[in-house]
């Protein structure tokens, strides 16, 4: 199942819940070659990565998964950039603070119209479990949209993007439709 929250033109509409299917939009490319009239091929979602604070990661999940990375901004998709919103939050307090913050500031309306909020990307701040009352408050923000983790990835601090994303990456992979599968 798959949880998103839509942003029409008059506020956010409800909760989507339901297969993926329901929600993920093809995008449609011409076949190379031209092909036959009115025949098209599907393409991955382009999605945006949207930091909800400073340092987030927004930059290295672009550059591991593809996509656009807005870093602060909401992406504008009349210039082209994509409409289905990726937030990105670390998973210390102050980060979940921001996520928080981001979700309700969606849920209220005030982002801009016609962005669909797809899911919560956290990026482990720290090798290692969550304490206690970090863990729950992950919980309560997956209890609203779907959170994907990513955990710690020393290579990633030093920079070194090279080799396939961890395999607990597996399902944020296929989200993105990245090419490389864990």
């Amino acid at each position: 199942m798959q949880r998103s929250m839509r942003q029409g033109a008059e506020g956010p509409e409800i909760w989507l819940r339901g297969p993926v299917a329901d929600t993920v939009e093809p995008i449609l490319w011409p076949e190379p070659g031209g092909g036959e009239p009115g025949h098209a091929a599907v393409g991955p979602r382009r999605f945006a990565w949207v930091a909800t604070h400073g340092g987030a990661g927004t930059t290295t999940l672009a550059a591991v998964f593809g996509g656009h990375d807005a870093g602060r901004n909401w992406p504008r998709p009349d210039q082209g950039e994509p409409g289905s919103v990726l937030l990105v939050g670390r998973t210390h307090a102050a980060g979940l603070d921001a996520v928080s913050h981001t979700l309700d500031t969606f849920r209220r309306g005030e982002a801009p119209p016609g962005l669909d909020l797809d899911a919560v990307v956290l990026v482990a701040d720290a090798p290692g479990r969550l304490p206690r009352p970090l863990a729950q408050r992950v919980k309560e923000i997956d209890s609203m949209i779907d959170v994907y983790q990513v955990p710690w990835i020393p290579a990633w601090r030093i920079g070194d993007l090279t080799s396939a994303p961890p395999r607990e990456t597996a399902a944020l992979a296929r989200l993105t439709g990245a090419a490389r599968l864990p």
